[in-house]
């Protein structure tokens, strides 16, 4: 939890407080008070940190307010100890690649169950008592703080942190689920199902699984060939499922991860 803390605020102190950046959250809202009022962010993350824990211990239980309380805590001390620096002159590229290091901080904790605590303490409160979605509640959030950018810091602050949130939850996406995706293919050939799947498996240098599932076992009624794939062996299953039979239908997914198969 500690790295993983340490890494966000790595992310905050040498990416996006020295361009003046808010990507939401509450160390968006500390760089918001540093752009108006020069109060370091590691103070003022501490007091909305501190302010969040005392609403969660009210209004959520015990064990969530225990979950996030180091993380709350941690990560202002953590920013105070990180120096303030100006490591990449360029705004778009520091942004860019603060979105980054904050992903894998994020994903650090997600691994271990843990939290940061400022601003995702709300979304759990609107959970409890109106049953809103975290992930909508958050997001939400996140683009309040960020559209705050326009009056202190301009249009372009707005448009770099909208920018940011897009490219932190989609490395967040990357790291949690893989990057060396599969496809999984659903296959309907009638009596051809058991020469494809032989054939399929006999390929040469290729990453294939095949199983054959019975129709009262898939629900639809047909035998179906399940298959799952790497990337680069996809046009090549293709054509070989053409070549056996060219009416098959085949209907093709991406996977995020597969488990007990080569």
């Amino acid at each position: 939890m500690t790295v993983a803390l340490a890494v966000i605020a790595i992310s905050i102190n040498l990416f996006f407080a020295p361009h003046g950046v808010a990507a939401g959250g509450a160390t968006g809202l500390a760089i918001i008070l540093y752009e108006i009022a020069k109060i370091p962010t590691a103070v003022s993350t501490l007091v909305i940190n501190v302010i969040l824990l005392i609403l969660s211990s009210f209004l959520l239980s015990k064990a969530t307010t225990l979950r996030i309380l180091y993380g709350s805590l941690m990560l202002p001390v953590l920013m105070f100890l990180i120096p303030n620096t100006n490591l990449v002159q360029d705004r778009t590229l520091a942004i860019l690649v603060g979105s980054v290091v904050i992903a894998v901080g994020f994903t650090m904790l997600y691994a271990v169950d843990a939290s940061s605590g400022g601003t995702t303490v709300p979304p759990l409160i609107f959970k409890r008592y109106w049953g809103i979605k975290t992930a909508t509640s958050l997001f939400a959030i996140d683009v309040v703080v960020s559209t705050l950018n326009i009056p202190v810091s301009g249009i372009e602050s707005f448009i770099l942190a909208i920018f940011s949130l897009w490219i932190t939850n989609l490395t967040i996406n990357y790291l949690q689920t893989g990057i060396d995706k599969r496809l999984l293919l659903h296959v309907f050939s009638g009596e051809q199902l058991r020469e494809i799947k032989t054939q399929l498996l006999d390929l040469p240098d290729a990453e294939i699984s095949a199983t054959l599932i019975h129709g009262e076992d898939n629900g639809s009624g047909r035998d179906m060939l399940m298959v799952i794939v790497d990337q680069p062996d996809y046009k090549d299953t293709i054509k070989l499922i053409r070549a056996l039979d060219e009416d098959a239908l085949v209907i093709a997914g991406d996977v995020a991860e597969v488990h007990g198969v080569n």
